[in-house]
Parts: structure tokens; C-alpha cells; sequence
């Protein structure tokens, strides 16, 4: 029997999905947009196969703000293996490089971490979606091409020992946009003396969600097939809800009108920087970008250039 094709539909919101082992980002989205019928879906960064965890997913006019979130601060806990090197840095790799974990205790291990906090120049993975020349490092690794996977400035917030076992350790990590646990795992076992892969891996929060409900793909169809469409659509967060972190401006009417015609309103003065912008009736209407007194809108909602153009005159082209 051939299979009813997916009938999408406008969907706006924002899903705090538990992303399952196996499956890469965009296939667990694709999965989740489907079940939704959402027309229009985009993650906020990639999470390895091996990962499991929070993969916020942007439906609709969420996926203005998917880059926003894809540069947040993120939490993670890993199980670090010592003794074993693999191409990936993780378990999915193939094997590099066994050696003998020498006698450690928690100073040399500490000593170990120290230089892999704060800001720090970081090595990507070579099996990582960074692009050179215009293609993700994964797919040339894969053809077996020589590369040299770039440095780059990242900032380890936290990085601590949670547990010890023979050679494992679970570790947590915090970090900001860019960070890879697999890339701190790889440095931590060569500071070590005895390289180390990433066993495990899972994601807790990303910011602005520090204590996120998720849910998984698994839920959501049995959700879906015993209390319909309906219900799954109440999981939806507003998309105000992933930009809690940026101050809100107000506006009345007027300014709400012009701001939606491309046009820069007055607003209180404040800090310079990019500001969450609502109207009368609370509703988020996009970023705006204030400068002293001035606000200039720079990614405005679907609704919100609607409502400027409706309130143009007869004959307009702004």
C-alpha cells in the first residue's frame, strides 16, 4: 500500500526535542516536522548521532531566531574513555590508538582540566560539520582526504569530574557557540599521556532553556495516535519563549505600524544592542536594534510586516 503523502501546513513554534542515538540533527527534525506537518523547520546546531539531548527545533517563523539559539550557551554530560584514540574522537569512530592509562589521581586529572577552561584555541574534529571550501570536514574525512582541521577561539565555562570508573570519566560541560565536548575529550586523554575517545554524550539545556521539558520522537507519535494532532501542537513553545534573554521594548500602535514598514521608532533609551520587540497585544513582532533612543528593526515576524503593510495608504509602496 503506497503511503498517504505528508499534507504541511503553516506551524509556528519552537519543540524542546530529546534527540534519540542514531540519528543525526536534520533527521530527527525531519521526523518531528512530519509528525507536526509543520511546513517549515530548522535545528538550532548539530548534535553528533552518538549524542542524545536537548535539540531545540524552529518551525514556522521560529527559524528566524534558530540562529540565535544555535550561538547560545550549552550544557553536557560525557563519559570520556581513556586509553583509546578513534578518527572521530568518539565511539563511532574507528579505532587510532591504544595505550596504557597510567596510575591517576584526582591532582593529575585536575591538572589535566585547568588548561581546557575559559577562553581556549580549540582543534575541530576532522569528522565535524565545520565547512572548508565550501564542503563539511566529515565528507572529505570519509573519501579518505588528508586534512587539517581548523583552530578556533571557544570559551569552556565549566569542566569538572562528576565520576571515576577504572578508565571512564563523567564529565560536565559547559560552554558557549562553536565549543566540541569530542575535540576537549581528544585534549584532555593527550594532556593524560593516553589519548581518549567520547563514550557518550548528552546534551542538558541550551540557552535561554536551562531546565527544558523535552520530549522524544518516540512520545510524540504515541501522543500523535492516541490524542491527535491537537495535543502534540500544545508542546509548542511561543516563539517568545526563545528570546527571553534579549530586553523587551514595548511599542504602541503607531510605532508597531511603522516598525513594519522597515521604518526606525523612537523608543526609551537604554543599552545599545538587540532587543526583543512586542506590541500592544504582547505578541513578540521580531529584533529590533536600538541605539540610544532609536530602535531599527532587523528580523521582524511574519505578523508583523503584515500589520505595517495592512496600514498603509492606497497607492503605497514602502
Amino acid at each position: 500500500m503506497t503511503k498517504a503523502k505528508t499534507r504541511f501546513r503553516p506551524l509556528d513554534g519552537i519543540l524542546l526535542l530529546d534527540k534519540p542515538q542514531g540519528l543525526s540533527s536534520n533527521q530527527a527534525l525531519q521526523q518531528a516536522r512530519h509528525l507536526f506537518r509543520a511546513e517549515k523547520g530548522g535545528h538550532t546546531g548539530s548534535l553528533d548521532p552518538l549524542a542524545t539531548g536537548l535539540l531545540p527545533l524552529c518551525f514556522g517563523e521560529a527559524t528566524k531566531i534558530a540562529g540565535l539559539l544555535l550561538g547560545s550557551a550549552k550544557a553536557y554530560e560525557t563519559t570520556a574513555v581513556l586509553g583509546l584514540t578513534t578518527d572521530s574522537d568518539d565511539a563511532d569512530g574507528a579505532p587510532l590508538l591504544e595505550r596504557t592509562v597510567p596510575e591517576l589521581n584526582d591532582a593529575a586529572i585536575e591538572a589535566a582540566l585547568a588548561p581546557l577552561r575559559g577562553p581556549i584555541r580549540q582543534r575541530a574534529p576532522i569528522y565535524s560539520a565545520l565547512k572548508q571550501g565550501g564542503e563539511p570536514l566529515y565528507a572529505k574525512a570519509r573519501r579518505g582526504e588528508a586534512i587539517e582541521a581548523p583552530e578556533r577561539d571557544v570559551v569552556v565555562h565549566r569542566l569538572d569530574v562528576l565520576e571515576r570508573d577504572g578508565p571512564r570519566l563523567r564529565l560536565h560541560v559547559e560552554c558557549g557557540s562553536g565549543t566540541y565536548v569530542r575535540s576537549l575529550v581528544r585534549d584532555l586523554g593527550e594532556a593524560l599521556g593516553c589519548g581518549a575517545h567520547v563514550a557518550t554524550l548528552r546534551r542538558l539545556w541550551v540557552d535561554p532553556f536551562r531546565a527544558p521539558r523535552m520530549i522524544t520522537l518516540e512520545a510524540l507519535r504515541a501522543m500523535r495516535e492516541s490524542d491527535g494532532e491537537a495535543a502534540i501542537d500544545g508542546l509548542l513553545l511561543p516563539i517568545e519563549a526563545g528570546l527571553s534573554q534579549f530586553p523587551r521594548v514595548d511599542l504602541d500602535a503607531a510605532s508597531t505600524r511603522r516598525l513594519g514598514q522597515g521604518q526606525g521608532v523612537d523608543c526609551a533609551p537604554a543599552d545599545d544592542g538587540l532587543v526583543a520587540v512586542f506590541g500592544l497585544d504582547g505578541r513578540c513582532l521580531g529584533l529590533g536594534q536600538r541605539s540610544g533612543a532609536r530602535l531599527t528593526p532587523q528580523r521582524l515576524f511574519r505578523w508583523a510586516v503584515q500589520g505595517g503593510q495592512a496600514e498603509q495608504p492606497v497607492g503605497s509602496t514602502a
